[in-house]
């Protein structure tokens, strides 16, 4: 069998975690919302059903001493850019090259589909893990994890604190998470898919410099530094998945696969991996690529998004269409109208509701 990834055997003393269970679901439901209906169809089909949230934590929980290196990159402080692009361009086996190399076997048609799924789950966790900004920092203190401070009253770590403690501290579960982090503008999104791997890596490298700057071992982290970094955070998080999503647009828009024995559900009268539902049913489609038809009983702006009520007026909706990004403007005009809108049905506390961001995905 073709070997999936060439990088060497090294011994690493500590696992990193990048941004936790929290924040690696996140960053996948983020990059789902923002695939064309031919990724979502392909992705899907590669991870044989199961939903990218699902396998955003595969890789840690798969790590060995060959694979945790792919998770980080350990950098001297103090490069300049051209410093920087010339030292991760020269280095090997971390998360910029396993990222590189990972797209490279994505494209690789001579690999199986348990490799492609193999890969693929690799990519949705190493594009987090290169927006955590403690993974592009120091050898010296192993990404922060040495660096002891307090938060909330409890001894952590400059690391744990960046992976989770301070989204912890947000109090929000882990939809509401994927939903108030995804606030990209189209301009937003543009600019951040056009960025490389390399840039990516840069701005965590900044931050992580800045991060090192600011603690002092023993450090009580204060509220102040909370509502400084929280927003850095949710901006890394919402990143990473706005870029996933671009590079697997990238990877599979054109794509065609044939895979048998996938629960995948295709429909003639939408694109591939869409089922038609009944929107009275569309409460039973929860995680599941579905076109669904209804009228419109009311739109509201709350400035990051358009939320559509269809088929009652709020609170009675039987499903919530939030239009985001080049979708938003598609709100207006749209009372008293049936539409039929194809993506991914979420439970938003207690209700259905699909995130529409390409306008594409609704037909009046």
């Amino acid at each position: 069998m073709k070997r999936l990834f060439n990088f060497g055997l090294i011994g690493v003393s500590i696992a990193l975690i990048s941004w936790g269970f929290k924040g690696h679901r996140a960053v996948a439901t983020i990059a789902q919302k923002h695939l064309t209906s031919n990724t979502a169809y392909v992705v899907s089909a590669y991870l044989k059903g199961e939903s990218m949230a699902d396998v955003a934590t595969w890789a840690d929980e798969n790590r060995n001493n060959t694979t945790a290196p792919w998770h980080f990159l350990n950098l001297p402080l103090g490069l300049t850019h051209e410093q920087f692009v010339k030292f991760v361009s020269e280095s090997d086996n971390n998360v910029y090259s396993a990222i590189l190399k990972t797209e490279a076997n994505l494209k690789d048609k001579s690999l199986t589909p348990d490799q492609k799924n193999e890969a693929l789950k690799y990519l949705i966790h190493l594009v987090g893990d290169a927006h955590q900004p403690m993974h592009i920092s120091r050898k010296e203190d192993k990404g922060g994890n040495t660096i002891q401070v307090r938060f909330d009253n409890k001894g952590t770590n400059l690391h744990s604190l960046w992976d989770s403690k301070l989204i912890d501290h947000e109090g929000l579960n882990e939809t509401d998470i994927a939903r108030a982090y995804d606030v990209a503008t189209a301009a937003q999104i543009k600019q951040w898919q056009s960025d490389s791997p390399m840039e990516w890596i840069w701005e965590s490298y900044q931050i992580s410099s800045e991060l090192y700057a600011q603690v002092k071992p023993g450090q009580e982290i204060d509220e102040a530094y909370y509502q400084k970094y929280i927003p850095v955070i949710r901006k890394r998080i919402d990143q990473a998945g706005i870029r996933l999503a671009g590079e697997l647009n990238k990877l599979f828009n054109n794509e065609q696969v044939k895979i048998t024995n996938v629960a995948l559900a295709p429909s003639p009268a939408s694109a591939p991996g869409a089922a038609v539902v009944k929107l009275e049913d569309v409460k039973n489609a929860v995680g599941k690529i579905v076109s669904v038809q209804g009228k419109v009983y009311g739109c509201k702006d709350i400035g990051s998004m358009v939320l559509v009520n269809l088929g009652a007026a709020y609170p009675n909706q039987l499903l919530t269409i939030a239009l985001k990004g080049q979708a938003k403007d598609l709100g207006i005009g749209l009372d008293n109208k049936t539409i039929t809108v194809e993506g991914e049905v979420i439970d938003y506390r207690g209700k259905p509701e699909i995130i529409i961001t390409d306008p594409s995905k609704i037909k009046i």
